[in-house]
């Protein structure tokens, strides 16, 4: 049995494609667009509808006993902290003759450390007075608080330096009363303990004086750190612009937007496993891309684009043609989310078709997209697929069909033994895609080419299979039906029902490309 090389890539395809997922995720972009621009109105509307409370904002400046110039701000913390205490809520309060709580208080304001010793407070208020009142009383309870703090511990270290000093004291005055009661100087013994006297009361008289310089310039201290303590920026209210709001807010709703919009777009994509690019679209098909074209839309196009849309109508029509001409079996079109435009291209073929001959159009799509039309002069007939069977034989018919979710799979043989299919980029997923090849295979139906309707306009990825037919996995004993794959002709080779059957499949036809790239 002859090896297919063009499947071999997919067995070390990578577990997340990046480039199809980029396709993916552009294909979806009307929803991470419409969830941005959902952001930007939400944002402008919160902006709008809630507006912030008036507020004011002052700044203290702290003086430390222990700044250091390599400081890395613990200090500052610490009295960010200390400003959201009970303590300095209520003493902020009391000044205000305010019965509210502390605890609810201190969610009306904040301190930010802007420097080692730069404070700042923002305070929210029921009207601009009531916050810059706030924000007053809570500067004051705070310099009043620090102050305080230094001048304790400044007075207790103080006090701690006189004590030892007081002890010092006592101690030398034991020493002096020991120096005058002492023996009389011709007693050689006496004479070393008063020396050792001596320099004691000397020892003693230095570390006394050292202790009373030392309280003082504790005492010393304070007063410079109380002075440094202070508001060096008066509260005053904070003047909110009501456009520049609207704006940030309706950027930050738009940045949010746009990012869960990108997300969910993503994971959908992943999750639905619905290819795009024609190498993908080939692969799951086990058929060559032979055209593409942009999808029929109802509202109105640019000139240029619909110049461009019938050139490219056109070169597959004539494409279409050739292989129906060239075809001894009936050929069909089966669509795959697509079904105006396989009807649109099914029309245009038939009367391509109508000047070598009658033709007839055999509709079998679920919608009225054919039957439901109202006809032209010129146009070729069109009978439903239960009149299929009543065509005469020298008349050339072209069926038109669907393999979308629910086709009748049998009926699909009465429209054309050989098929174009006509998918739409991104519609079917890859399960249902391997499905639609297995069953055309177990139909005896050949597939002689893909038209990709609506394709990423970016796509530089290969739609040809260059190497053999790419066939389905299929179960053990079941044979393998005729496929068309890209490239030369090949010789297949198949094992089913204990017998060996050799078929020659048909040349591929060539691809059609549209005006935005070429036929390679």
């Amino acid at each position: 049995m002859t090896t297919n090389r063009a499947s071999e890539p997919s067995a070390t395809a990578p577990l997340l494609d990046l480039q199809a997922l980029v396709a993916a995720v552009r294909r979806r972009r009307r929803l991470w667009g419409s969830l941005a621009l959902l952001g930007l109105l939400a944002g402008a509307a919160v902006a709008v509808l809630l507006p912030p409370p008036p507020s004011a904002v002052t700044k203290v400046l702290v003086a430390h006993q222990e700044d250091q110039p390599n400081d890395t701000g613990t200090l500052i913390r610490t009295d960010v902290a200390l400003l959201g205490t009970t303590r300095i809520a209520g003493a902020a309060l009391r000044s205000l003759g305010s019965r509210e709580s502390p605890e609810d208080f201190m969610r009306d304001y904040r301190g930010t450390g802007l420097t080692n010793n730069l404070l700042q407070i923002d305070v929210t208020g029921d009207s601009e007075a009531e916050a810059v009142a706030r924000a007053e009383a809570l500067a004051d309870a705070f310099v009043a608080d620090h102050v305080r703090r230094i001048r304790e511990a400044a007075n207790a270290e103080a006090k701690s330096l006189l004590d030892q000093r007081d002890r010092m004291r006592k101690e030398l005055a034991e020493v002096n009363e020991a120096i005058g009661d002492g023996p009389p100087e011709t007693d050689p013994t006496a004479s070393a303990d008063l020396e050792s006297l001596f320099a004691r009361r000397a020892e003693l008289t230095s570390r006394i004086a050292d202790f009373d310089q030392r309280a003082a310039e504790a005492r010393m201290g304070t007063p410079r750190l109380v002075a440094g303590t202070q508001i060096v920026d008066a509260p005053r209210a904070v003047r909110h612009s009501l456009p520049r709001t609207v704006a940030t807010d309706a950027a930050i709703g738009l940045v949010l937007g746009l990012a869960l919009g990108l997300a969910v777009a993503a994971v959908g994509a992943v999750v639905a496993d619905r290819p795009v690019l024609r190498r993908e679209i080939a692969a799951n098909l086990g058929a060559s891309v032979i055209a593409e074209l942009p999808r029929t839309r109802r509202r109105p196009a640019g000139m240029w684009r619909l110049r461009r849309t019938r050139a490219a109508r056109t070169r597959l029509t004539v494409s279409l043609a050739r292989r129906v001409r060239g075809s001894a079996e009936p050929v069909s079109l089966l669509e795959l989310g697509c079904a105006r435009d396989a009807s649109v291209i099914a029309l245009d073929v038939a009367r391509a078709l109508a000047a070598d001959g009658p033709v007839t159009v055999v509709d079998g799509l679920p919608g009225p997209q054919l039957a439901g039309r109202r006809p032209q002069p010129g146009d070729p007939a069109v009978v439903g697929g239960e009149r299929a069977a009543a065509v005469p034989p020298q008349e050339r018919r072209l069926g038109v069909g669907s393999v979308a979710p629910g086709t009748a799979w049998t009926d699909l043989q009465y429209l054309g033994t050989r098929t174009v299919l006509v998918v739409r980029a991104g519609h079917g997923s890859a399960a249902w895609l391997h499905t639609v090849a297995r069953q055309l295979a177990d139909q005896r139906i050949a597939v002689i080419g893909v038209v990709l309707i609506d394709p990423d306009p970016r796509d530089r990825t290969d739609g040809t299979l260059w190497d053999g037919p790419h066939t389905v996995p299929r179960g053990h004993g079941e044979r393998p039906a005729r496929q068309n794959g890209g490239g030369a002709s090949h010789t297949v080779q198949a094992v089913g029902e204990g017998r060996l059957r050799t078929e020659r499949l048909p040349m591929p036809a060539a691809r059609v490309p549209d005006s935005d790239q070429e036929a390679r």
